[in-house]
């Protein structure tokens, strides 16, 4: 009989490596989002600016819905963050992809 990954790993790891990771994921996108709109300033290229407010939004999200699911005294809490991170993302990736075809 498997127990499964949740009897090996004690809850409080999880939610500290969940923590950790939405850390390096906000630190790493607003690095791209930043050096996209260093980019933009020194090109003036509109998909630049287009490009790195994507990535922002797409960052911003990510941080959005792991403080939502931290904190929002819920039980459901985990459904709304990850909504919250989903929809950012989706708007982000629409906004990146509309970079890549401006001209």
């Amino acid at each position: 009989m498997s127990l499964g990954l949740a009897g090996i790993v004690p809850l409080i790891h999880v939610t500290t490596a969940i923590a950790a990771t939405k850390l390096g994921t906000l630190v790493l996108g607003g690095l791209i989002s930043y050096l996209g709109w260093k980019a933009y300033q020194r090109t003036g290229a509109p998909p630049l600016r287009a490009l790195s407010v994507g990535f922002g939004i797409v960052t911003v999200g990510a941080a959005v819905g792991g403080v939502v699911d931290q904190f929002l005294l819920q039980s459901q809490s985990t459904l709304y963050g990850i909504l919250v991170s989903s929809a950012l993302t989706l708007v982000g990736f629409g906004v990146i992809t509309y970079s890549l075809y401006m001209e």
